[in-house]
């Protein structure tokens, strides 16, 4: 589910964050999932429960998750991711494209990369 890399710079609940959120973004979650416990998650992962919990937590605040009392944390519907993570992304995609504009790729390569991440979207509602 999660790997961690402990040569990595980032705080583990960081890392555990952005593996919950890439598996929700990629679909991996689907929207009402169930998500393991902090405990079970915690135990696989060998870490802390307080890290996870931290993690749970800063993606509920996202909106990539919710939870249920008593029940868990699940995967949260698309609409819920909160407006302030789109606004924080989108303006690391300004910079990453103004970037790349710099170090010579045209506006049709960046056309062409967004329309090919974009792709697994589309073909999705195309089978709705």
């Amino acid at each position: 589910m999660i790997s961690l890399n402990y040569r990595d710079a980032r705080p583990i609940y960081e890392q555990v964050k952005d593996g919950l959120r890439h598996l929700v973004v990629t679909g991996a979650l689907q929207a009402g999932d169930k998500l393991p416990s902090v405990r079970a998650l915690a135990s696989s992962l060998a870490i802390n429960p307080n890290t996870i919990q931290r993690a749970y937590e800063s993606l509920e605040h996202e909106g990539y998750l919710y939870t249920v009392m008593g029940k868990g944390s699940f995967a949260a519907p698309q609409e819920g991711v909160d407006q302030a993570r789109r606004n924080a992304l989108l303006v690391q995609f300004d910079g990453a494209a103004a970037e790349l504009l710099f170090l010579g790729m045209t506006p049709e390569d960046l056309y062409q990369r967004l329309r090919a991440a974009a792709a697994p979207a589309r073909e999705e509602e195309q089978h709705d």
